[in-house]
C-alpha cells in the first residue's frame, strides 16, 4: 500500500469503486490490467466453443447426436433454448426424462396399449394453474416429470401395475395433473396429500404429501390405511413407499425394465421375484414371486395380506416318461414370532396339474400374517403318469414376505405429557 502511495500519492479511500474486483484492479499496473484484459477476451471465446457444450447437453437434457442433427443447431444454443424451457428442473430433469425413456423402449414391444394411453406433457401455466387450485407447491420433480407425459387415460391396464387374485383385480392407472387436483386432500388424516394413482375396480390411490402435516414427511409417497380400531376417521396410517416422487417412480420403472415384475397378458404384474427362491428337484424347477397388498391389510388390527405367485416348470431335455402330474401340497408357515402353521392338502388352487417336459404351470395364491413379515417353504407331491405307483416330492424353498414401512397415524398415538 505504501509502494502505491509513493507512485500515486495519496490513496482516496472515497474516490475507490465498491465492487470488490474493480477494488483490487485499480491497484494494477496498466500493463497488467491489459494482459487481464486479453485473458477476459481469451476466456470469452473459448467458452463459445461449441464442443464444450456437448457434454452438458448430454448430461443434463439427454440430447443426442442424432436429434441434434435434426434440429439444426450447434450444441450451445440447444443447451440454451432447453434451459430457457425447463430451467427450475435442471437438478431432476436427466434422471426423469431416461426413466421415462427407458419405461416406453421397454413397453412398446409388450405393451403397447399401455404406452398409446399416455397423455402429452402439460405447460408450465397448466401446472401452476393446479398449484392456485390446490394452494400448495408441487414437488419440482413431480412437475419435470409432468412437463413430459401428464398421466395416462383412465384405462385398463394401468401403468402402475396390476395385481389378480381369484376374487380381487386391481390396476393402477397414473392419474393426471388435472384429475389429481381434483382428489386433493383436505380432510383431517390426508391433509395436503395429492393423489398420484388411481384403481377403477378398488379405489385405491398412492398419495404424494405434498407439504408436511399429520406427521407426514414432505414430498413422501404412500398409501393410505385407515385405522379399523380407532372410532376417529382422521386416524390413517401409511404405507411408506417413496421418500421422493423420483425415489417412487424410478424404482418401480427400474423394477419394470429389469424384469423384476413380469408382463403377463399386456400387463405388468407387481409380484417381486427372489433369485434366490429357486429350487430344482430332478427336472422340476419351483420359482417363487411374491406381493403385498396393502389395500387387504390393516395396521389395526395387524393384519398383512401377501399373495405369491409359483412357476412349475420340467425342463425340456427331460425324457417323455418323466411326465407327471400333482397330487398334493404342504406348506409350513412361520410368522415373525415364530409361531408355525402347518397346511396340507389336495392339489393347489383346486387343480392337478400335468407337468410334461417344457411345459411350465403357473398358479397364485395367497396368505396372511399377523406379523408385518413371515416366511413360508414346503414341498409338492407328484406321480409320473406312465409309473402311476411311484411318487416323489419337489422342494419349495423358503420364500419371505415382509411389508413396506408404515407410520401410524398420530390421530391415535397418545398424547404426550
Amino acid at each position: 500500500m505504501a509502494a502505491v502511495e509513493a507512485e500515486t500519492g495519496p490513496l482516496n479511500l472515497e474516490s475507490l469503486p465498491t465492487n470488490p474486483l474493480l477494488l483490487i484492479l485499480s491497484f494494477v499496473d496498466y500493463r497488467d490490467l491489459i494482459s487481464c484484459g486479453y485473458v477476459s477476451r481469451r476466456l470469452s471465446q473459448l467458452s463459445t466453443h461449441d464442443p464444450l457444450w456437448r457434454r452438458h447437453c448430454k448430461k443434463y437434457w439427454l440430447i443426442s447426436e442424432e436429434e441434434k442433427s435434426r434440429k439444426n443447431q450447434c450444441w450451445k444454443s440447444l443447451f440454451i433454448d432447453t434451459y430457457s424451457d425447463v430451467r427450475r428442473y435442471i437438478d431432476h430433469y436427466a434422471a426423469i426424462k431416461k426413466t421415462w425413456d427407458d419405461l416406453k423402449k421397454y413397453l412398446e414391444p409388450r405393451c403397447p396399449r399401455m404406452v398409446l394411453s399416455l397423455k402429452d406433457g402439460a405447460c408450465e401455466k397448466d401446472l401452476d394453474a393446479v398449484e392456485a387450485q390446490i394452494g400448495c407447491k408441487l414437488p419440482d420433480d413431480y412437475r419435470c416429470s409432468y412437463q413430459i407425459h401428464n398421466g395416462q387415460k383412465l384405462v385398463v391396464p394401468g401403468l402402475l401395475g396390476s395385481m389378480a387374485l381369484s376374487n380381487h383385480y386391481r390396476s393402477e392407472d397414473l392419474l393426471d395433473v388435472d384429475t389429481a387436483a381434483g382428489g386433493f386432500q383436505r380432510r383431517q388424516g390426508l391433509k395436503y396429500c395429492l393423489p398420484l394413482t388411481f384403481c377403477i375396480h378398488t379405489g385405491l390411490s398412492q398419495y404424494i404429501a405434498v407439504e408436511a402435516a399429520e406427521g407426514r414427511n414432505k414430498n413422501e409417497v404412500f398409501y393410505q390405511c385407515p385405522d379399523q380400531m380407532a372410532r376417529n376417521p382422521a386416524a390413517i396410517d401409511m404405507f411408506i413407499i417413496g421418500a421422493t416422487f423420483t425415489d417412487w417412480f424410478t424404482s418401480y420403472v427400474n423394477n419394470v425394465v429389469s424384469g423384476g415384475f413380469p408382463i403377463i397378458r399386456d400387463q405388468i404384474f407387481r409380484y417381486i421375484h427372489d433369485p434366490e427362491c429357486v429350487a430344482t428337484t430332478g427336472d422340476i424347477t419351483v420359482s417363487v414371486s411374491t406381493s403385498f397388498l396393502p389395500e387387504l391389510s390393516s395396521v389395526h388390527p395387524p393384519h398383512y395380506f401377501f399373495t405369491y405367485r409359483i412357476r412349475i416348470e420340467m425342463s425340456r431335455d427331460a425324457l417323455p416318461e418323466k411326465a407327471c402330474q400333482l397330487d398334493s401340497r404342504y406348506w409350513r408357515i412361520t410368522n415373525a414370532k415364530g409361531d408355525v402353521e402347518e397346511v396340507q392338502g389336495p392339489g393347489v388352487v383346486g387343480e392337478f396339474p400335468i407337468i410334461s417336459p417344457g411345459r411350465i404351470y403357473e398358479y397364485t395364491s395367497c396368505t396372511t400374517f399377523s406379523t408385518t413379515s413371515g416366511y413360508m417353504e414346503g414341498y409338492y407331491t407328484f406321480h409320473f403318469l406312465y409309473f402311476k405307483d411311484k411318487v416323489f416330492n419337489v422342494a419349495i424353498l423358503r420364500f419371505h414376505m415382509a411389508c413396506p414401512t408404515f407410520r401410524v397415524s398420530i390421530a391415535r398415538l397418545p398424547p404426550k405429557c
